[in-house]
């Protein structure tokens, strides 16, 4: 394996506590060439032992497991390491889903997803893009964030965010990527790393999901709409 080859592969952890599930999707994600399956866990307190060990780019974690589920093992992940995880729920409407995304969840998928979206989805989240393509992350996000509600978005000293930051924000929410912004805000590719770079710095946000959460809780984007608010 070349150094070149060795640079662009993404580790991944694999944490389920169903064997078939957590093979499948072993098999499925190390067969890429681009994908490493650095090791498996069948339950959460492994999950967390796994990922301070193997240090992976992903972790595809399910959320309900014994010993520990996969929300405190995911709020235990990110507290020390960069480690981007996916969660992997049996139901689109698990009351579990917001929670985990508030935890540092950069995404999930349904059990019963492809082969392709799979990998697809690790691809994503290794790039330090939100998996929020889906419409029902949104809606989860948007009907679990009314239990939440907060003031207008401000940093954890008052500052309130720019005209041009809020807007960048917004357009998050709706689950743009960045060179979509760009082409809507009609400004560079560049321009809009640095916007989400300061806004995340300024709300105290981990990354693009956790601030797809805020922009619901404050209100700045509308629950079913996914629009600014009027």
């Amino acid at each position: 394996m070349t150094d070149s080859t060795t640079a662009t592969m993404t580790s991944v952890i694999v944490a389920d506590d169903q064997p078939v599930v957590r093979r499948a999707f072993a098999a499925i994600l190390d067969a890429q060439p681009d994908l490493t399956v650095a090791g498996t866990a069948a339950d959460g307190a492994q999950a967390v032992r796994l990922a301070h060990t193997v240090r992976p780019d992903v972790a595809l974690m399910d959320i309900r497991m014994p010993e520990m589920d996969g929300i405190e093992a995911v709020r235990r992940i990110v507290a020390d390491l960069p480690t981007r995880p996916i969660m992997i729920t049996t139901f689109d409407l698990d009351d579990y889903v917001y929670d985990a995304l508030a935890a540092g969840a950069a995404g999930f998928l349904l059990k019963d997803v492809t082969a392709a979206s799979l990998v697809e989805a690790v691809r994503i989240v290794a790039r330090g893009d939100a998996l929020l393509a889906p419409k029902v992350t949104r809606r989860l996000i948007a009907e679990f964030a009314q239990r939440h509600r907060r003031a207008a978005p401000r940093a954890p000293d008052g500052t309130p965010l720019t005209p041009r930051e809020t807007d960048v924000l917004t357009l998050i929410a709706r689950g743009m990527s960045n060179a979509e912004i760009a082409a809507e805000l009609v400004v560079s590719e560049h321009t809009v790393k640095t916007h989400v770079a300061r806004l995340l710095a300024k709300l105290g946000l981990r990354d693009r999901t956790q601030a797809v959460v805020h922009a619901y809780e404050t209100g700045l984007v509308r629950a079913g709409t996914g629009g600014a608010r009027e």
